[in-house]
């Protein structure tokens, strides 16, 4: 439940939404998502987290970050690792739990309603230590999906759990192409 007087913060796994949106077979329009949060509340900040390859010329997420930064979101990005596993296969890793978790604390004392877009059960003492500080925690991941793309205890923590499938028709678009960048900063 939203309440049109709260202030609300959006903080956006970018990878974990990306996977989670594919996983139920479309791409989300941002310009909408940001819209759609507006109408619902107080947009104090949407924030987008993302890893990024610096090794490559060309990343296809790029023209996604460019546009989320220059159309009302604040970019938080690091460059991704690149490392080979035990099999000798080629994997990047980008983890921003720590960035987004710190910037929801800072956040926290200025926003009645922090929205988390992401399933990832790392986040669920951040949720529980906002909840303590008088924030209100929505969670938007799935559980429609197989597998679910949302933790349990994530779930069952949040005052507030948004279905991804439920928002397609009010933030969803058909998916254009498969983006292996993205697949790749999110393993």
């Amino acid at each position: 439940m939203f309440y049109r007087d709260e202030r609300l913060a959006l903080f956006i796994d970018g990878s974990n939404l990306y996977a989670a949106a594919k996983s139920l077979g479309f791409d989300i329009d941002y310009k909408l998502l940001r819209q759609e949060f507006m109408r619902r509340g107080k947009l104090l900040r949407a924030f987008y987290y993302t890893a990024l390859l610096d090794s490559e010329e060309y990343s296809p997420i790029r023209p996604l970050v460019d546009w989320l930064h220059y159309n009302g979101f604040t970019m938080v990005t690091k460059p991704a690792k690149e490392y080979t596993d035990s099999q000798g296969r080629r994997k990047v890793k980008g983890n921003m739990d720590i960035e987004l978790a710190v910037d929801a604390m800072e956040l926290a004392p200025r926003m009645d309603h922090a929205v988390l877009f992401s399933g990832d059960g790392d986040f669920r003492p951040l949720v529980e230590s906002l909840q303590r500080s008088g924030v209100r925690v929505s969670v938007v991941s799935t559980i429609r999906s197989q597998p679910p793309m949302i933790a349990d205890e994530l779930r069952r923590q949040a005052d507030n759990f948004i279905e991804l499938e439920e928002l397609r028709e009010v933030i969803g678009r058909p998916p254009r192409h498969v983006d292996q960048a993205q697949d790749r900063a999110s393993a």
